[in-house]
């Protein structure tokens, strides 16, 4: 079979979109490696690299006028190019599809990992919100089946857009599989003194926006003081909402207590998250007080990792989070500090979850990911 990709973000993006992207392609040429895959692009990156694997080709737009307008390219254009490379399924990884492919005799899948523009209009441009909804609408509408990521994408699509149950199917998604690597005591101290990593650190891993909730663990931090003076090393980027975060630590003098590593370096084993393993593996809990998402991948990453789970109760946290993770009411700062010390002072606590976090990672697998992806294409091209 020629299945096809929207691949923007695989090559475009270093967070969830694009880990989703990066993770599900390769690991659908590794398990069903009989098939060809075809990335679409606008532009490549060194984000992704696909030259270890024979079945994947990368196509990006070559001629004018797509060379120009990449995004009506990617939007639509790009239906002449799978018609041309005889594309039998094409995958939208984030939302979309090209509009009018249902014209086409090209089946098509959609992967929707949440409707939070829904939920919290304040947070986003109003325009956004209307671009994104029709958007949405259209894949969902015209493609032959949906992904879901969770079980809270899947309700919200119902509850939203009133989408069929029976079109929507839930395929949980894997991580970069090089967060199950135990990296060695060498490779951990080169880490540490690259980054200049505290001895002892929890760990925030999102981006900083409202809905993703680091004010509260910084709350966490100042109630524990000076009890308890452990740093917190945030990694991912902000803009209005870290301001009011980094307003909050200079007011409660927490200068030395938040490290923002996103802030300091750029090189490319940052960037790619190449990293970020031994960075987990160091911590004494990654804490991911999220108020709603689609799936939470950084706290897939770190039972990965062996690194304990601080997370909300909420969403699709107990999901993602299983009876590994520690859960707190992501609107208290006191359950959250109390979270803090109990995880930091206890270490036969910390040691059953990382044990409980490898049993529950293994729901999760590559493999397991793959195949339930496939068995939804199966569905549609028999």
């Amino acid at each position: 079979m020629n299945i096809g990709f929207e691949a923007k973000r695989a090559y475009t993006n270093n967070t969830g979109l694009g880990h989703y992207s990066r993770t599900l392609i390769t690991s659908l040429a590794t398990y069903f490696a009989n098939h060809q895959y075809y990335l679409f692009t606008p532009k490549l990156s060194n984000f992704f690299n696909t030259s270890s694997f024979q079945n994947i080709q990368t196509i990006v737009p070559t001629s004018f006028p797509a060379t120009l307008f990449t995004a009506i390219w990617r939007s639509s254009w790009v239906k002449k190019d799978l018609k041309k490379l005889n594309i039998q399924l094409y995958h939208g990884l984030s939302h979309e599809i090209p509009l009018g492919i249902q014209h086409t005799n090209i089946a098509s899948v959609v992967t929707m990992h949440d409707l939070i523009f829904e939920r919290y209009q304040e947070q986003y441009n109003s325009m956004d919100v209307k671009i994104y909804r029709n958007k949405f609408k259209n894949a969902c509408k015209n493609s032959n089946k949906i992904i879901a990521i969770s079980k809270q994408t899947k309700a919200d699509l119902i509850d939203f857009y009133k989408i069929e149950e029976e079109k929507i199917a839930i395929c949980y998604q894997s991580c970069n599989p090089i967060f199950a690597q135990q990296e060695t005591k060498e490779t951990l101290e080169t880490i540490k003194q690259f980054y200049q990593l505290p001895n002892k650190y929890f760990l925030y891993v999102g981006s900083i926006i409202e809905r993703k909730n680091l004010l509260l663990i910084c709350k966490a931090l100042k109630m524990l003081q000076p009890a308890i003076k452990i740093p917190l090393v945030v990694i991912g980027e902000g803009g209005a909402y870290k301001k009011i975060i980094k307003q909050f630590i200079f007011s409660n003098g927490l200068e030395n207590d938040v490290i923002f590593l996103s802030e300091k370096y750029t090189n490319d084993s940052f960037k790619t998250a190449k990293d970020f393993p031994a960075i987990y593996q160091q911590a004494i809990a990654l804490i991911y007080p999220s108020i709603f998402e689609g799936f939470g991948i950084p706290v897939l990453e770190a039972l990965w990792s062996k690194t304990p789970v601080i997370t909300s109760n909420v969403s699709c946290m107990p999901e993602t989070g299983g009876d590994a993770a520690m859960y707190v009411n992501p609107y208290s700062e006191m359950e959250m500090a109390n979270a803090m010390e109990e995880i930091y002072k206890n270490d036969s606590l910390r040691e059953s979850m990382i044990v409980k976090g490898i049993s529950h990672a293994q729901n999760f697998t590559q493999e397991k990911c793959a195949s339930e992806v496939f068995k939804v294409y199966k569905q549609i091209i028999n």
